[in-house]
């Protein structure tokens, strides 16, 4: 079953190769990319359903021993599967997102996200480290493309480059200390990793090249450069994969490595984690203050929000990282939500995205600054949303540890409550901008788009059982006691 989810998105990418490139044939395209996708998330839906969530152990193993340089076995856990459901549901969102201005080179674009959500979900499943790295470098290149071909920005190319260079420069670390660890265990294999005495100094040196590659990727100060940059200058299906799915890559790598592998590394190394995590709190968050880009305020929150994403993962308490893998979730949800806002529905009518020549927007899209205004509530963590619940659980998570870190942890939320209002209010209300014409409201495309990604946002708020149950026990392996 678990195979079916990385074979179907190859075999609709497979499908767009015979259509040949026509304005007849682009609605065709567009609906089997669409479908094959929806397939996907189905069965995701249904592989969640089937899921034993009474047991820590790999569930929908598969087993494929015919390579010689690894064990390529898949599999998922309380942890991953809400990853994988997360993926499945984002990517058709992602192409809905782009669905009528993307027109040049459609076909190679649907190809593209196809791929990316096969390579996305195996980073999550495969039960090999070696793989795991693999797969986490595979979507650079993909993205990469994306980016330089899509992208509306004047300075894509370097955007692009900035964010390959920085994410490829960290992960050669990684595949340093993964080529390490397999030859001190022998294997790359999770289980046996995880069954593995290792010496503390071994450990930190494995944790810190570890760290690197995923604290470029979360990101964290002060390797924060390249990710406004990639989402301002990326197509706004790229900004909802980057803000949605890829971004939770770092924050599996931190449960599954650094937590899970290198137990006592991490709790040396949690204090120095939980500075770094501060510091790009509130440097987010004061430069998101400043910002003019629409895109770039959006992006430099999601670093702020990832930041408190981080501080609960390294609390060592189940409501800690519970609350982090939440927050991760709900941002998941909100963050593509707030890129259709600023970076779909207003720039493709308005044609900018700077904050000073917008204003007035309810004045002609009532509807849409509803909409708008709600998920910025749910962006500053307003009760009801699950992003309250996700920064409420981290902070009580680093209360218990160091209830310091969570007052500077709680006054990067209060700042991210100024700027989100902020930009709501500059972009929606005052007199209607002399520099625009009369807007039409949202379509129904957009309307469906962003309804489907606020119901789950305050669902799971009202009722987080609904995940933390199947949760509690595969996070409950993670403490160090």
């Amino acid at each position: 079953m678990l195979s079916l989810l990385l074979i179907i998105p190859i075999l609709g990418s497979m499908l767009l190769i015979p259509v040949s490139e026509g304005v007849d044939n682009q609605s065709k395209m567009k609906k089997i990319a669409l479908i094959t996708s929806l397939i996907n998330f189905i069965l995701s839906i249904y592989l969640w359903l089937q899921f034993d969530s009474n047991t820590s152990q790999y569930q929908f193993v598969y087993e494929f021993n015919e390579l010689s340089f690894c064990h390529f076995n898949i599999g998922v856990d309380g942890i991953s599967i809400y990853f994988v459901l997360l993926t499945t549901f984002i990517t058709p969102i992602a192409l809905l997102a782009n669905y009528n201005t993307i027109n040049k080179n459609l076909k190679y674009f649907l190809i593209s996200f196809l791929l990316l959500e096969t390579l996305q979900i195996a980073v999550f499943v495969v039960l090999d480290l070696l793989l795991f790295y693999i797969f986490f470098e595979s979507v650079l290149p993909v993205l990469f493309i994306v980016i330089i071909l899509y992208g509306s920005g004047e300075e894509k190319i370097r955007s692009a480059l900035l964010f390959f260079l920085y994410t490829f420069a960290g992960s050669l670390f990684m595949l340093l200390a993964i080529l390490e660890l397999s030859h001190y265990v022998g294997s790359s294999d999770y289980q046996l990793i995880s069954l593995c005495e290792i010496n503390l100094s071994s450990q930190k040196l494995l944790w810190l090249a570890f760290f690197l590659a995923f604290a470029i990727k979360t990101p964290l100060w002060p390797m924060t450069g390249w990710l406004y940059r990639a989402h301002a200058d990326s197509p706004l299906a790229g900004s909802i994969i980057l803000a949605g799915t890829i971004l939770k890559l770092a924050t599996y790598g931190y449960l599954r490595v650094l937590i899970h592998f290198l137990p006592d590394a991490t709790n040396y190394f949690s204090p120095l984690v939980q500075t770094i995590a501060l510091i790009t709190i509130i440097y987010a968050s004061l430069a998101t203050v400043i910002q003019q880009d629409t895109k770039a305020l959006i992006a430099y929150s999601s670093i702020s929000h990832m930041g408190v994403v981080v501080l609960g993962l390294f609390s060592n308490t189940i409501q800690g990282i519970e609350g982090g893998i939440l927050l991760s979730l709900a941002h998941g949800f909100v963050s593509p939500a707030l890129f259709i806002c600023v970076g779909g529905v207003i720039y493709e009518r308005t044609g900018t995205r700077i904050i000073l020549y917008i204003r007035g927007l309810v004045t002609y899209m009532p509807v849409f600054t509803i909409l708008f205004f709600i998920f910025t509530l749910c962006n500053t963590g307003i009760p009801l949303s699950l992003n309250f619940l996700g920064e409420q659980l981290s902070l009580i998570g680093i209360w218990e540890r160091n209830p310091f870190a969570a007052i500077l942890g709680a006054t990067g939320i209060v700042l991210s409550a100024c700027y989100s209002i902020y930009l709501y209010n500059r972009l929606s209300y005052g007199n209607y901008s002399p520099n625009l014409k009369p807007l039409k409201d949202i379509t129904r495309r957009e309307f469906i788009v962003l309804i489907t990604l606020l119901i789950p946002t305050i669902v799971l708020g009202i009722y987080p059982n609904i995940i933390l149950e199947s949760l509690h026990v595969s996070v409950s392996t993670l403490l160090y006691i």
